[in-house]
């Protein structure tokens, strides 16, 4: 006797998703450590006739690793719904302090503008987004917007312009990362070997070291709050409220800033969530994510 197979009739809803790994960005020169081959990855959904607007995740890690392939719940979810996703390493600790990192992330939006074509890119609408120290350097990107202070290295004929911005926990004063935490925790973080510090202003084996507060002019030039103007895009924050690395106040300060300087803005802080933890891979907070997304690239 013959089994009959069962036919299933499928509805499709999700695009199929092609994957780019290791692709080569910017190879920025170090007179000490050389050269640095700066690679991205990107996610291109398969949807015809049709360019698509591009989500630049930048990765955190304390400014000491930049790991391209974390978040990967977040991006396939973002890529399926319609958006080019293209993770990106940026210069680290020892070898990249400020403002190489964002130097590198403008080069990464100048690439990506230039290689439009062959990843199906609108560049008109690109959005940067970042957790950690990749929210700061989400933030950063966006309030200096506009400026062509940080646009160094290859590409030059494409600009860095970006649409919007997504800020998950990062920093927005490099002084006041541990402002909401104890008296003990403020005083690791106001020592010279802090990430912070050796971030703003190298190993002191090699440069001048000191701590973060040691010059307040130098740190603010580093702060995304300095930075913003009218060019400013408009932003999502989002922070957790037990938050232990990086004090929710912080992603405030800048959300305050913001919004007394007319820019578009909004600030959502999550229940119970740490930094990084399983809340930030659950379906409520990347549906405001995409959400965002999509209005911005209307």
């Amino acid at each position: 006797m013959k089994t009959e197979s069962q036919l299933i009739e499928i509805e499709t809803v999700k695009p199929k998703i092609v994957v780019y790994t290791d692709i080569s960005y910017s190879q920025p020169y170090d007179p000490y450590f050389g050269i640095t081959n700066l690679k991205l990855d990107i996610l291109k959904p398969e949807i015809e006739n049709k360019k698509l607007p591009l989500v630049i995740y930048i990765p955190g890690g304390g400014f000491m690793r930049s790991p391209k392939a974390n978040y990967i719940q977040q991006k396939v979810t973002i890529a399926e719904s319609g958006f080019v996703v293209a993770s990106v390493e940026y210069r680290v600790l020892p070898i990249g302090k400020f403002p190489d990192s964002l130097i590198d992330i403008k080069s990464a939006i100048r690439y990506l503008k230039a290689h439009a074509e062959q990843f199906n890119i609108d560049k008109n609408k690109v959005i940067v987004m970042g957790e950690s120290a990749g929210g700061y350097l989400a933030a950063i990107t966006g309030t200096t917007n506009g400026s062509i202070d940080f646009d160094k290295g290859d590409y030059l004929n494409e600009n860095s312009l970006i649409n919007g911005v997504v800020d998950l926990y990062g920093i927005s004063d490099l002084t006041k990362i541990a402002a909401d935490f104890s008296s003990i925790i403020q005083k690791t973080h106001n020592s010279p070997s802090s990430p912070e510090a050796i971030f703003l202003n190298g190993v002191s084996v090699f440069k001048e070291g000191g701590s973060v507060n040691a010059d307040f002019e130098k740190a603010k030039k580093a702060n995304p709050i300095t930075y913003i103007s009218s060019k400013t895009p408009p932003f999502l924050l989002m922070h957790g409220t037990v938050d232990m690395l990086v004090s929710p106040s912080q992603s405030d300060l800048l959300y305050q800033s913001l919004i007394e300087n007319n820019i578009q803005a909004e600030r959502y802080l999550i229940k119970g969530a740490g930094h990084g933890d399983f809340h930030w891979c659950q379906p409520k907070v990347i549906n405001i994510i995409i959400n965002f997304l999509n209005k911005i690239s209307k």
